[in-house]
């Protein structure tokens, strides 16, 4: 009877422990719909530098916009440890996926969702507001398998044309993000700028925070996107966002300018946060 309470006990103890804390380093990351006529910066003329790109960075998670599924393939079957999570935007499920990857040794996809950036977003394919095309969110529930905790992942794509609809997706998200019990981590192509747009001051608004301003060493240029060519120095065109949570805090925020004899990853540069999030047991 006393080792049964005493072992009883300590099984309490473990689970009400008070906090799990782990850190991860996340990456949001436009590679540029592969069938693009890009010409020489066509997906098979860059692809390896995508590769390149992510495995250099190391990171946990890499939340992928412009994404094909032939191109989340090359992209897993070329990186050690990795997998990928991802649903296109149509309705019938093909087209661009806001994907996700991430590391199979270290992360454990416990659920999944996917909601279209609209007023119906449980209905696949729907498109709302002044929406130029179909949008999504996708959204993972991880368990840290070492740290024996949880934090849920989005990953989106606001629309490049309707200024509405990314503002009613900013706030579409809050409403979803609002909900979780468990830290949260945003990354997308949001198509607007950082810092100084409706749908950043919306999710400011409804208490989450920009990776980049919240960081406590930010490295990189303060703009990503390139359009395949050397941007101006001066050039502040951040569309490319990672959000986290209240209480997550962010020790580094990167903007990835690479590139090889001239020639980029992506139209996009890739920015990298390493994020603190921490779980009530």
């Amino acid at each position: 009877m006393r080792l049964l309470t005493a072992l009883t006990l300590l099984v309490l103890a473990f689970s009400n422990s008070t906090t799990y804390a782990l850190e991860a380093t996340v990456m949001s990351f436009n590679i540029r719909f592969g069938t693009a006529n890009d010409g020489p910066d066509a997906w098979e003329h860059r692809r390896e530098m995508v590769v390149e790109t992510i495995r250099d960075a190391e990171p946990d998670i890499v939340g992928l916009q412009e994404c094909l599924d032939f191109q989340a393939m090359y992209i897993v079957e070329n990186l050690a440890n990795y997998a990928w999570i991802g649903l296109g935007r149509d309705a019938d499920g093909t087209g661009e996926m806001t994907a996700i990857v991430y590391r199979t040794d270290r992360l454990l996809p416990v659920a999944t969702n996917h909601h279209w950036l609209s007023e119906t977003p449980q209905i696949p394919g729907s498109v709302s507001w002044d929406s130029s095309l179909t949008r999504i969110v996708s959204r993972i529930m991880f368990f840290h398998i070492q740290e024996k905790s949880r934090f849920a992942f989005y990953n989106t794509h606001f629309d490049h044309r309707g200024e509405v609809a990314r503002q009613e997706s900013s706030r579409l998200l809050v409403a979803l993000m609002s909900k979780e019990t468990v830290p949260v981590v945003l990354t997308g192509d949001f198509n607007a700028a950082g810092g100084d747009s409706e749908p950043w001051r919306i999710l400011i608004a409804g208490g989450f925070l920009d990776a980049w301003d919240n960081a406590k060493e930010q490295s990189g240029p303060a703009n990503t996107w390139n359009g395949f060519k050397k941007p101006a120095a001066d050039a502040h065109k951040r569309i490319d966002w990672i959000f986290v949570s209240p209480g997550v805090s962010v020790s580094t925020c990167t903007t990835i300018d690479r590139d090889v004899d001239g020639h980029f990853p992506s139209d996009h540069f890739p920015v990298v946060a390493r994020v603190h999030l921490s779980e009530e047991g």
